[in-house]
């Protein structure tokens, strides 16, 4: 037997549709509000930061404080030369440690690893990660530096560390860069003769080189402002150290750290300014990093 349903009149369904359009709408503003309100609520403590390092900051920022050797602190001028010095060159090592490996290794996972070392590799990546750099320096100092190696504190071991840290970043955002790579283009090249070497440095390198570039700068970024791995590495010093290894090194993370644990207000207002200076350099650095991942987006 067949139900015969009551059709509704036009004009009560456009009412009806008016009504759940008008629902959806207000639901619309509501959850907009909400999610407004929770983002500057979350902003709030970043600005109070980022206002009252600037403020304490400010003052000293100046060509001295670039250039000359911090004095003791309780004295006002000097600077943070030294750790400038000392942060670069540790950096640079890391650099060439840490970036070459970390894009090789994905290279290998993409292009190569099917079976379970590149699920491992993945999985101690994914770890790696998330662990605290505390725990890095530790193995760095236990295994370097009053160990099994034992060549006392440096810039080398300094490196060794950043660059464990960075090592993961890398290998991680360069191994999904690398699967952003269409098979297509690797195909295209094999039909042309190309090997799988060729491929890989004249194909898929150059096509993922952006995001390579991306991805290392946030690496990098993360690297540069660690203080716990170089207390137990670098050790510290307020003298411009140029030795690779057997000499305590500067940073300024750790004239930072050590111009905040005393009471003096000129030491201070030069930790203030250390800080300052570091927030500027990694905004800088990431926001480069923003716009050459905005530049390959738009290419593509």
């Amino acid at each position: 037997m067949t139900t015969l349903e009551t059709p509704v009149p036009a004009g009560h369904r456009s009412l009806r549709q008016r009504g759940n359009a008008g629902r959806r709408t207000t639901s619309d503003k509501v959850f907009n509000a909400v999610l407004t309100i929770a983002m500057v609520i979350a902003m709030v403590p970043l600005f109070v930061i980022i206002g009252y390092v600037t403020y304490r900051g400010i003052g000293v920022i100046g060509w001295d404080f670039f250039t000359l050797e911090e004095p003791p602190y309780r004295r006002a001028g000097g600077g943070y030369v030294a750790g400038f010095f000392g942060t670069l060159y540790i950096m640079g090592l890391a650099i060439l440690m840490a970036v070459p490996l970390g894009i090789a290794t994905a290279i290998y996972v993409v292009e190569y690893g099917q079976g379970k070392l590149a699920m491992a590799i993945r999985f101690f990546s994914d770890v790696m990660t998330g662990i605290p750099s505390i725990f890095v320096g530790l193995f760095v100092y236990g295994l370097m530096v009053s160990g099994w190696i034992s060549v006392g504190f440096g810039t080398f071991v300094a490196a060794v560390a950043i660059a464990i840290i960075m090592l993961p970043i890398v290998t991680r955002s360069a191994e999904e860069m690398l699967k952003l790579v269409p098979d297509e283009w690797r195909n295209a090249s094999y039909g042309l003769g190309a090997g799988k070497a060729q491929t890989i440095l004249k194909t898929v390198l150059p096509a993922a080189a952006p995001g390579l570039i991306t991805g290392s700068m946030l690496a990098i970024a993360r690297g540069i402002g660690e203080t716990a791995p170089l207390i137990l590495t670098a050790l510290g010093s307020v003298f411009i150290v140029t030795t690779l290894q057997g000499d305590p090194q500067a940073a300024v993370p750790l004239q930072i750290y050590n111009g905040a644990r005393q009471p003096f207000e000129e030491g201070l207002n030069r930790a203030f300014g250390g800080a300052l200076s570091l927030f500027v350099l990694v905004l800088i650095m990431v926001v480069a990093a923003r716009i050459i991942g905005a530049r390959a987006n738009k290419r593509k």
